[in-house]
C-alpha cells in the first residue's frame, strides 16, 4: 500500500513541477495557433513559441530561405516562420525521446536505450519535414489538374475580345477554388500593387514552381514581344496541358497493377492459399488416422 502511495504522490509532484515550468508559457500562447491547427499543435504551441527566439539565430541564410520557399510552395507561407518550425521539430524531437526513455527504463540496456531514443528523436524530427514535402506534392498536382481548366477560360475570354489582363480577372472569379486560382489571385494583386505583367507572371510561375507553368509565361512573353495574337498561343497552351494531363492519368492507371503486387502476393494470396489448402489438409489428416 505504501509503495503505490508513494508512486501516487510521486505523480502528483511530477505533474505539479510540469505544471509550474510550463506556466509561464502557456500564457504566451499565440493566438495563431488556435482553430484550424491540429490539437497536437495546440497543445505544444506554447513550447514551441517559447523556443523559436533561441532557434532563430542558429539558423542559417540559406536554411532560413529554403524553408521560407517550401511555405510558399505548400500554401503557408502566412501560418509558419522557419524559427517556428525549426522549434516544432525541436519539440517532438524531445518529446519522442522523452517518451522512448521513460517506456524502456530498466527494460533493456543504457546503450540500447540511448539509441532507441536518437532514432526516436531523428524520425520525429524529421516528421514536419517530411509533411510538408507531402503537402507541397499535392498542391502541385491540385494545380496540374486544375491548369488546363483556367487556361481554357483564359483563351475563351481572349477569343471572345477581352485582353489578357481582362481574361485572367474572369478565370480568377469563376474558377473553381483551388491552389491554383489562390495563386493566380495573388498575381492580379500583384499588378494591382503595380507590378509589371511580366514579372507577376513570372513570380507566379515561381510560386507555382511548374515546368508547365514557366511554358505558359515564356510563351506568353514571346507572343507579346512579337506582336502574335494570343488566342491561338493560349489555345495550344490549353491543348498541350489537356494532352499532358491525359498522358499523367494513363500513367497512373498503367503503374496500378505494379503497386498491387504487393498486398496481392504477401496478404491476398496467402489467404486463398490457406482457405483452399485447410479442407485438403483436413482430408489427409482424416486418412492418415
Amino acid at each position: 500500500m505504501w509503495i503505490g502511495f508513494s508512486m501516487t504522490l510521486a505523480a502528483c509532484s511530477l505533474c505539479l513541477l510540469c505544471w509550474w515550468a510550463g506556466s509561464p508559457y502557456a500564457r504566451k500562447a499565440n493566438a495563431s495557433s488556435n482553430g484550424t491547427q491540429p490539437w497536437t499543435l495546440r497543445l505544444l504551441w506554447p513550447w514551441v513559441d517559447a523556443l523559436a527566439p533561441v532557434i532563430l539565430p542558429l539558423l542559417s541564410w540559406h536554411v532560413r530561405t529554403r524553408l521560407q520557399r517550401l511555405f510558399q510552395q505548400a500554401g503557408v507561407l502566412d501560418s509558419w516562420t522557419p524559427q517556428h518550425f525549426c522549434a516544432w521539430q525541436c519539440v517532438l524531437a524531445i518529446l519522442g525521446a522523452g517518451l522512448t526513455a521513460l517506456c524502456l527504463y530498466g527494460v533493456l540496456s543504457a546503450t540500447v536505450t540511448i539509441f532507441a531514443c536518437a532514432l526516436v528523436a531523428a524520425l520525429a524530427a524529421g516528421a514536419p519535414r517530411r509533411q510538408l514535402r507531402e503537402r507541397v506534392r499535392r498542391r502541385k498536382a491540385a494545380m496540374l489538374r486544375e491548369l488546363p481548366f483556367i487556361l481554357d477560360m483564359i483563351t475563351l475570354c481572349v477569343e471572345a475580345g477581352l485582353n489578357l489582363h481582362g481574361a485572367l480577372q474572369q478565370a480568377a472569379l469563376h474558377a473553381p477554388a483551388g491552389p491554383m486560382r489562390d495563386e493566380l489571385r495573388h498575381m492580379l494583386a500583384d499588378l494591382r500593387a503595380g507590378a509589371m505583367r511580366r514579372e507577376a507572371l513570372e513570380q507566379w510561375a515561381i510560386r507555382c514552381d511548374l515546368p508547365v507553368m514557366h511554358h505558359f509565361v515564356a510563351a506568353v512573353a514571346q507572343a507579346e514581344q512579337s506582336g502574335m495574337n494570343l488566342g491561338p498561343v493560349l489555345r495550344s497552351q490549353a491543348d498541350q496541358r489537356r494532352a499532358e494531363r491525359f498522358l499523367r492519368a494513363e500513367k497512373a492507371a498503367l503503374e496500378a497493377p505494379v503497386k498491387m503486387m504487393f498486398p496481392l502476393v504477401f496478404c491476398i494470396f496467402p489467404c486463398s492459399f490457406l482457405i483452399i489448402a485447410f479442407p485438403i489438409g483436413v482430408q489427409f489428416l482424416a486418412l492418415f488416422e
